[in-house]
């Protein structure tokens, strides 16, 4: 009778499971919409329309059936790993749900909506006070969230755990301490690149998509599955198993602006279609953090992007779409893609100094929500302490404090899973290099299908079957570890 009950409740959850699937894939698609093809002034109501789908999906995750659901599933399917995992990983979305009201999702999502707006605004006119209030509502509400979800030091804690299961603010003083003294030795070391060729030109944007999409589809992105659009800043969303959407943006004198994107949400993509699709949106069909799925893109952009076996073998094509590109050898196209030059913007900054950017936005929202920051003092933050990492003054809020959209996107405790990326990228790359014979000479060649396969078998395939340091520890025989990263880089 228990078992019946148990297999009863399961298909109860699958079915749950499904339909909050279908709400996320349609607030994932006003999302995209927004920021690819929405007039602007269709944000009211579309920041009414996110906030009645993020509430309707919190109530029906959150009815008390489905706790009655979750209990009668924990420990009845030991024998069969997925299920297991599965009510595992349910159990701990609905006790995390549980535990804020709905009212508070809708105004989370609400606040959102409209702080792009007034982030956008404010970058453009260089005006942090416009930003300014929707911030202090973005962190109020999440100083609230955090309370009702617990924590078990600082609140910071509690809005990790949505991004990255089981990391703690203490950890992550640890990490950036050593990544940023790493960094720093590394920067005294290293000679930067201040005479490499300028290599601004003329490049098509319709060439330069031609190219882009050419080398996605080479890495293995499924393009009936899946396409790529245009918008301010790149990302990578899923509306459903077989509709993955990719986005760029274009500088008619910088092809590297859009490749890199690419190069990026590519692996971000091939990540998302290569999570099983049977019962998609169950745990085990799904990401199992951002800080893997960030080792995801980190890989393909930095590692196998950026190489000069990718310029070798790509330098022929990227000149046919691209005839300026003619009057620079790989080596140079190479150098300029891995040079070496503290500068204002994170998605531009060269792979040494970008965890330097990424240690910065931690100790900003760090600070914000233990209260020793507050929000009118983060320009004043953010400049003084970005002269003592690149000793570069800050020249205004747009390439300062405003540069980013996380915090509109109320992403707080996102940041860090970017660096997470880059150290678990480098593990990966390492421990594939040993595992699959011959592994740089295929990918010299543009043989991209063994490292994809083998991302497949070891990560995409397991979904949320395991934590993520259970995941590295099965890909590589080691927990996260900084010493690939830092070997990498020099």
């Amino acid at each position: 009778m228990k078992n019946k009950k148990s297999r009863r409740a399961y298909r109860n959850l699958l079915a749950l499971t499904q339909e909050l699937s279908v709400i996320g894939g349609a607030a994932e698609l006003l999302h995209w919409d927004q920021e690819v093809s929405m007039p602007a002034k269709a944000i009211e109501f579309r920041s009414q329309a996110e906030s009645y789908l993020a509430e309707q999906g919190h109530k029906k995750l959150t009815r008390k059936r489905t706790g009655k659901w979750i209990k009668a599933v924990q420990g009845q399917f030991a024998d069969d790993p997925i299920k297991a995992a599965n009510c595992r990983e349910w159990g701990r979305i609905y006790e995390r749900a549980a535990k804020i009201p709905s009212r508070l999702v809708g105004e989370v999502a609400a606040a959102s909506g409209m702080a792009q707006v007034t982030w956008s605004e404010a970058k453009k006119t260089n005006d942090f006070s416009i930003f300014a209030p929707s911030l202090q509502l973005l962190v109020d509400l999440h100083k609230e969230a955090a309370e009702c979800w617990g924590y078990e030091d600082v609140p910071y804690d509690a809005l990790l755990e949505e991004y990255e299961p089981g990391l703690r603010t203490k950890a992550l003083d640890r990490l950036f301490q050593e990544l940023t003294d790493g960094v720093q030795k590394i920067l005294q070391e290293v000679p930067q690149n201040p005479n490499l060729k300028d290599i601004r030109a003329d490049y098509p944007i319709a060439a330069q998509a031609q190219l882009c999409q050419e080398i996605a589809t080479a890495f293995g992105f499924d393009f009936q599955a899946g396409r790529i659009d245009v918008s301010a800043h790149p990302f990578c969303t899923t509306l459903g198993p077989e509709d993955v959407r990719l986005t760029t943006r274009y500088d008619e004198r910088d092809f590297t602006d859009s490749l890199s994107s690419v190069l990026h949400e590519t692996g971000h993509g091939l990540y998302e279609q290569g999570l099983p699709k049977k019962n998609f949106g169950t745990p085990c069909a799904n990401s199992v953090s951002l800080g893997v799925h960030e080792s995801q893109s980190r890989l393909w952009e930095n590692h196998v992007g950026r190489s000069l076996d990718f310029w070798r073998c790509w330098h022929p094509r990227a000149v046919l779409y691209l005839p300026e590109l003619a009057q620079f050898t790989p080596e140079e196209l190479t150098q300029h893609m891995r040079r070496v030059r503290p500068s204002l913007i994170r998605v531009e900054a060269d792979e040494v100094t970008y965890d330097l950017h990424v240690a910065l936005r931690f100790e900003v929202e760090r600070d914000l929500f233990s209260g020793e920051l507050k929000v009118e003092d983060v320009p004043e933050r953010w400049n003084a302490r970005f002269k003592e990492l690149f000793g570069i003054e800050v020249p205004d809020n747009a390439h300062g404090c405003l540069q980013d959209v996380h915090w509109a996107h109320a992403s707080f405790g996102y940041f860090p899973t970017y660096s997470l990326g880059n150290l678990r990228a480098a593990q990966l790359m390492d421990a594939a290099a040993k595992q699959i014979p011959y592994l740089h000479e295929q990918l010299a060649t543009g043989s991209y299908a063994p490292l994809l396969q083998w991302l497949r078998s070891n990560i995409h395939v397991h979904g949320q079957q395991f934590t993520p340091e259970e995941l590295m520890k099965k890909a590589t025989g080691e927990t996260t570890d900084a010493r690939f990263y830092l070997k990498y880089l020099r």
